[in-house]
């Protein structure tokens, strides 16, 4: 049996956190949506209906794919990709007005939830508005003089931006400050933010909160995104996951992965788990494809480590298609089986013991069962006695653990809602089960 004693350094400390109440705490969950597939409307108006359920489920950030006008020239698809921005200050009328937008976020900040919008500032539209007010230089041009998709990518439908260029650089800070004053949002997810000079970041972020804090998430897997962002990707985890789960690695590559994390991020930097996301859905595969039973202990494994859970829209109710990226493909919310699952999660996701702030939320993991279950004892520096303790079962096999052994303590089935009776027989956990007590 091995032991391995963890400080996660992943302990966020937003330099604005007390400055606002609409940004991020450490306990917060995220949500992504995706605005056309969301309804069969496709708008802002039906998302906003959809805000007192998030938020009795537990969410806390709305994130918004990119809302603005989509590319014509060469666009993919009948509708286009999200991603290939016209105009940076205008809002795609398939979603709605600008005072529909305005709308939605009010109302988001009334249920007491932040709203961020997807940038992308690494390439617009080949037929944006800045090349029609004849910026072309903005852009990095061919041989020919022309703009041309990024280096290296099948992305046809969109022209790469030249950052050399300082009045363009300009203009993009100006277009988001756009949406920081205009309409409230609460700040960015930055779409393949890495692709994008670190100098640039810092100095968008500084211009930015000059209006109000905000909260920023890099597109991202680098330690040094933490320059100017405040959460960024958990790609590798989630790889590791699909690996799992697909018998192509041992779960003693989550303790290998946690020391390396440990050791090479910031203390304040934020990190996002995740089981799906609307890159993973459409293009690599649903949770069914990818992570098949083992999908339910990994969702619950993201939410036992120091970071921020994400929720893929539709994963609610158990969404088992890819949803197609140009087209309308509308999620159907008919099942709903996996509202309470969430509820659950997203509630325990308060509880002090799972606080990101290192100086005062603690991890032990603990790999047993010839390295097929893995035990995560979570504790708070502070609130003493406190505890978490998840059971994870990260193999096909039903394995039988050792529980708690503090006939004093009292523990809290946190799927049931019952108390916990310490017993001298095993915990029986059946294939890919779980089982989380909280003290």
């Amino acid at each position: 049996m091995k032991y391995f004693n963890l400080l996660i350094a992943l302990g966020i400390i937003f330099s604005f956190a007390a400055q606002t109440s609409q940004t991020p705490t450490n306990a917060s969950v995220i949500y992504e949506v995706n605005v056309r597939q969301f309804s069969k409307e496709g708008t802002f108006a039906e998302v906003q209906k959809a805000l007192p359920r998030l938020k009795e489920m537990g969410v806390d950030v709305l994130w918004l794919m990119p809302i603005n006008p989509i590319g014509v020239k060469n666009r993919k698809g009948s509708l286009g990709s999200y991603y290939a921005v016209k105009d940076y200050k205008g809002v795609n009328p398939e979603f709605g007005t600008l005072s529909d937008f305005k709308s939605l976020v009010k109302e988001a900040h009334n249920q007491g939830m932040r709203l961020i919008i997807d940038w992308v500032a690494n390439h617009s539209s080949p037929d944006n508005v800045w090349l029609d007010q004849g910026h072309k230089d903005w852009y990095t041009l061919d041989s020919t003089g022309n703009v041309q998709p990024t280096i290296g990518t099948d992305w046809w439908d969109v022209a790469d931006l030249n950052y050399d260029n300082q009045e363009m650089r300009k203009e993009m800070i100006s277009s988001m400050k756009y949406w920081v004053k205009e309409c409230d949002i609460d700040g960015f997810r930055c779409d393949v933010a890495g692709w994008v000079p670190m100098d640039f970041w810092i100095q968008a972020r500084k211009e930015l909160e000059t209006v109000k804090p905000l909260f920023m998430l890099a597109e991202s897997e680098g330690a040094d995104q933490h320059q100017a962002f405040d959460m960024t990707y958990g790609w590798e985890f989630y790889h590791i996951m699909n690996k799992i789960a697909q018998g192509k690695t041992e779960p003693s590559e989550i303790l290998t992965y946690l020391v390396k994390e440990d050791r090479e991020y910031p203390t304040n930097a934020f990190r996002m788990y995740f089981t799906s996301n609307h890159d993973e859905n459409s293009w690599n595969g649903t949770e069914m494809e990818r992570m098949g039973d083992a999908r339910f202990v990994m969702a619950v494994l993201s939410y036992a480590l120091n970071g921020m859970p994400l929720i893929y829209n539709g994963q609610e109710t158990s969404l088992d298609r890819r949803l197609l990226f140009f087209e309308k493909d509308q999620i159907n919310w008919d099942k709903m089986d996996l509202v309470l699952f969430y509820t659950t999660l997203n509630s325990l996701k308060n509880n002090v013991c799972l606080a990101a702030d290192r100086t005062n939320s603690l991890i032990r993991t603990e790999l047993v069962n010839n390295g097929k279950v893995l035990i995560i004892h979570r504790t708070s520096v502070n609130a003493l006695g406190s505890e978490v303790v998840f059971y994870l079962n990260l193999s096909k096999e039903a394995q039988a653990v050792t529980g708690p052994t503090d006939s004093k303590a009292k523990f809290t089935n946190v799927f049931t809602g019952k108390c916990f009776k310490i017993k001298k027989k095993p915990i029986e956990l059946s294939p890919w089960g779980y089982l989380v007590l909280e003290k």
